[in-house]
Formats: structure tokens, sequence, C-alpha cells
């Protein structure tokens, strides 16, 4: 049992640690595509290596659980990246980075409404996401002043509401009994169907030669393969194995991978509160993750003192 958790630990490090060094690539794709535009190709070609790696169909056996994946497909691919990156037309990356970090504190609220199987949710948790996001604040404002920007800003604030429903939905989907890759493409299906009404409003355009430069055909395959297709897997495994609760704290460490990794390929510096902020997420994320049974442990001995 142990095992398994370390094993759904791993998986949510490895995906967040991918999902971390996007910035990277969609900053390139965005010289010459537009945000809708990364989004359908890249869940386009997520889709077709979840057909490769598992060609077999799901079977249909209920309307109530075709909802399900379609629900997932609308909040996880569609309204959750779209907001992010219209939000980001709005406001600031910055300011956009730390709100959607609030992502963990709203699947937690959200997860304890509808998977009573969660269980409560300790001092411990709240705490930690405070430290986390105080650290979070550090590393993305550092060296930049925080402007507000209303539609932005609220844009955010929906992202990460609707990430915490696809984390959810993501879990009821485990309980139906079918492989993560079959799972997960008949998400990725529902979430490029709903993506098609978006693609008329951003005045989408197919434009395939631009794939001829092999800067943007490696982008988005490193997005689409691995990004959409591969993290996706092990993000959906992640949460049957360790909750939607627990996997969702390790969005913390996107904004520290994203730190990290600016100052070994793009050569930025890391200042003192960017540092400083890198060791608060990572003090929160283990603050959040403490076991509960350490707590009762502490709080039976305090007991056997008083009593002795």
């Amino acid at each position: 049992m142990e095992n398994k958790k370390a094993f759904g630990h791993a998986l949510a490090i490895f995906t967040i640690f991918i999902w971390g060094t996007t910035f990277i690539s969609t900053k390139i794709l965005l010289q010459a595509f537009q945000p809708v535009e990364i989004l359908f190709f890249r869940f386009v070609m997520g889709f077709i290596l979840l057909w490769i790696m598992n060609p077999h169909r799901l079977p249909f056996k209920s309307w109530k659980q075709e909802l399900t994946f379609a629900a997932a497909g609308l909040t996880g691919m569609t309204l959750y990246y779209l907001m992010e990156n219209v939000a980001l037309t709005y406001s600031q990356a910055s300011n956009v980075g730390v709100i959607v970090s609030i992502a963990p504190v709203f699947t937690a609220i959200t997860a304890r409404i509808f998977l009573k199987e969660e269980g409560k949710l300790r001092p411990a948790f709240f705490m930690g996401c405070v430290i986390a996001l105080i650290g979070i604040s550090l590393i993305s404002f550092s060296g930049t002043t925080m402007h507000l920007n209303p539609i932005g800003d609220l844009l955010s604030v929906g992202a990460a509401i609707i990430w915490s429903f696809y984390s959810v939905l993501s879990k009821k989907i485990g309980s139906f009994g079918y492989s993560v890759v079959q799972a997960t493409r008949r998400t990725f299906f529902y979430g490029i169907l709903f993506m098609i009404p978006a693609l008329f409003i951003f005045d989408f355009k197919w434009n395939l030669t631009r794939f001829a430069t092999p800067a943007y055909l490696f982008n988005i395959f490193y997005l689409g393969l691995g990004a959409s297709a591969i993290c996706f897997v092990t993000w959906n495994m992640a949460v049957r194995i360790l909750g939607a609760i627990k996997t969702s704290v390790y969005i913390y460490l996107a904004p520290v991978v994203t730190a990290v990794t600016s100052v070994i390929i793009l050569h930025e510096k890391i200042t003192f509160l960017s540092g400083l902020g890198i060791l608060l997420v990572l003090g929160g994320l283990l603050l959040s993750e403490q076991k509960k049974k350490f707590f009762s442990i502490r709080g039976r001995k305090q007991t056997e003192n008083v009593i002795e």
C-alpha cells in the first residue's frame, strides 16, 4: 500500500515538473500561434497519441457516465485552459500564476462536498496552503509590482475553481473501472468537441505550414504528446491513487519548477525573495501532505501525559 502511494506521489511530481516547464514552449509558440490554436493542436495531438496507446473502443454503459466524461472534458481541457489563456491577455502572468495556484484550496472544498471519502480537512492542510501561497507570491512578484485587473484576476479565480471540479470528476471517472488511457482519451474527445465553438470566436486558422519551422514543431509535440497526453494520464493515475485533494496540492510546485527552469534555460537569475519563496512552497507542501497519523499520535501522547 505504501509503495502504491509512493508511486502516486512520484506520478504527481513528474506531471507538475512537465507542466511547470510548458511556459517555455507556449512562449515560443505564441510568436506564431494564437492561444486557442495552441490549445486545439496540442489536445488533438494528445488524443491521437492516446488512441495509438490504447486503440480499443471504450464501451457505452450509461448516459450518466458519458455526462461525467463530458463534464471533465469541458472543465479540465476547454474552460480551464481558455480562461487561463484569456486571463493572460488582461492581467500580468505573475497575477495569473499566483491566483491559479489556489486551485488546491478550491479542490479541497469541492472534494469535501462531493467526495465524502476524501476525509476531513485538517488544520495542517490550510496552514500548508497559506505558507505555500506566500512562497508562490514571493516567486511570482520578485522584482515586479502587482497590478490588479478585475477581468483577468476574476478569470484566473474562475480557472482555479474550474480545475477543482475537474479534479473531482477525474476521481469519479476513476471509479468506473476503465483503463486510465481509455478514460483520458474519452475526456479529451469531449474537451476537443467543446473547443470547436471557441475556434470560431477567437478566429482560429489552420495554416499548418507554420509547423515547417522546427522550433514550432518540436514545441507543439512537447505540449501535445508530453504535457497533454502523457501528463493527463499520469495526473489521473495519481488522483486515483492519492485522491483529488492530496494530488492537487502538488500544483504549488509548478511556480518552483518554472523559476528553476527559467534559470537553466532562459538564464534568468533567482533573487533572494525567489529563493525564500521556493523554500516556503516546499515547506507548505510538506505540511499540507503531513499524515493525520502524526497528529493523532501527538495528541494521544499529550492526553497520556495529562492522565499520568
